[in-house]
């Protein structure tokens, strides 16, 4: 049988070795001698907060006893959350995520203590512990799974927000968890969690949820539009992250969009045209204003994006002088010129040639900064690179070609994306009789951490 050590055994035997009375340990941890005694002899169980300052004067590493502590005061224990909060906070300082999914795992059987660890990843999440946050949601949100509250919806929020990342697969089974939960969230929240959904389908095409929850964002946004207006100034109410009509004419932004990528241009055209005209928005403030010009602008690019793509290749060079002044714009754009070049079979190898220090730049550094995520940029990357590869190898131009296959197949790998990686894969197997030898190498190289990636 196993016995499992305190730190108060611990204690006495550093003591001993270090022949150190009660009082001269006292001095050097900074505690008077009562309390170090009361410790040693049992009659009072110690604070995280003493523990450090023992744990300090014994010269171990910060956190060292914190196994024994869970051991010693919290398992087999009735939970006590005035001892255990500022242990968690700690834990949370210190990286100790293990000791946190312990006393999660020791605790989280019984709901009373929902509500405080909720409190506790709420407030780690301000400090921007993601990780810490993470696992406290996590528990409460299996221990509430049946409860159906707007905590454990809050909770499969902050989850989904929490786990979206580079890792594309990760985040598209993070949204899909989320989605059963949005309709729990209140009105407000609702607006940014279906803004979020549709954002990570965007950076993943999926064209079928996009449209779905940007049609479910712009209804809802519509009704707190008309809520926020019926109300008085001195009405104090939750508000979300942008005005409600801004959510009202992204979601138009996204369906026009869908539509386009759908080949139904036509019902694209009426969406762009509904958040071009942002006229019948009342506020007169500038914040206001600045999204009625984005969106006018927004507008206005993708009405090019709308006809190029629809095959009229007489708005090309408009396009481009628009662009040319609008630098955030120009990865979309360039992305969306080569798509149709490659659909249509037109040549654009001046526009590429002009703008071949951005798109150096594109390969290199793969950042752009822009009102867009890094998430949406990253995609648009990896598109982009993609037509280009088809773009130049279709015109024999193998080097360049492969150039940008080897690029897109990289960055697909780096983030999981199996979709771009199947099609890099599918266009090298057509045109790798022309590959060198060194591109074969950095070819074989790249399958290979894809397949370790798998294992």
């Amino acid at each position: 049988m196993n016995i499992t050590p305190t730190i108060r055994a611990e204690l006495e035997q550093f003591l001993q070795q270090e022949d150190l009375t009660l009082s001269q340990f006292g001095q050097i941890a900074g505690m008077n001698r009562g309390a170090v005694s009361a410790i040693v002899s049992g009659n009072k169980s110690m604070s995280v907060k003493q523990l450090d300052l023992i744990t300090e004067a014994m010269g171990l590493p910060e956190g060292y006893y914190y196994d024994l502590f869970i051991e010693n005061f919290i398992i087999d224990h009735p939970p006590n959350m005035r001892r255990i909060e500022p242990f968690l906070y700690r834990c949370a300082e210190l990286d100790k995520l293990d000791a946190i999914r312990r006393v999660v795992g020791a605790i989280m059987d019984n709901l009373l203590y929902s509500p405080k660890l909720f409190d506790i990843a709420e407030e780690l999440l301000s400090q921007d512990r993601l990780e810490a946050a993470l696992i406290l949601y996590e528990g409460v949100a299996e221990t509430e799974r049946y409860q159906h509250s707007e905590r454990l919806a809050v909770c499969q929020y902050r989850i989904f927000t929490i786990q979206i990342g580079d890792d594309q697969e990760k985040s598209y089974d993070a949204a899909v968890q989320f989605e059963p939960y949005i309709e729990r969230l209140d009105e407000i929240d609702q607006l940014d969690a279906l803004r979020a959904l549709v954002n990570i389908y965007r950076s993943l095409r999926k064209w079928t949820k996009m449209d779905t929850f940007a049609t479910a964002l712009g209804n809802k946004a519509e009704i707190q539009y008309r809520i926020d207006l019926q109300r008085t100034k001195s009405e104090q109410t939750k508000k979300p992250f942008y005005p409600p009509f801004v959510y009202w004419a992204f979601s138009h932004l996204i369906r026009a969009e869908v539509c386009d990528a759908n080949k139904d241009y036509e019902t694209a055209l009426q969406h762009i045209q509904k958040y071009a005209d942002l006229s019948w928005v009342e506020e007169k403030d500038e914040t206001t204003q600045k999204w009625k010009n984005q969106f006018k602008e927004w507008a206005n690019a993708n009405t090019y994006v709308n006809r190029l793509l629809a095959g009229e290749i007489n708005v090309l060079l408009d396009y481009v002088n628009f662009i040319s002044l609008r630098k955030d714009e120009l990865l979309p754009a360039l992305d969306i010129i080569v798509e149709a070049a490659n659909r249509y079979h037109f040549d654009v190898d001046d526009i590429l040639k002009q703008f071949e220090v951005e798109i150096s730049s594109y390969l290199e550094k793969q950042k752009i900064e822009s009102f867009y995520t890094q998430r949406f940029v990253t995609e648009r990357y990896m598109h982009f690179s993609k037509e280009l590869a088809v773009y130049y190898l279709t015109k024999g131009r193998f080097s360049d070609g492969f150039t940008f296959l080897l690029s897109c197949l990289a960055k697909s790998t780096l983030n999981n994306n199996k979709s771009y990686i199947i099609k890099c894969v599918r266009l090298y197997e057509s045109y790798q009789e022309y590959a060198p030898s060194e591109t074969k190498v950095a070819y074989r190289n790249l399958i290979k951490e894809v397949g370790e990636d798998e294992a």
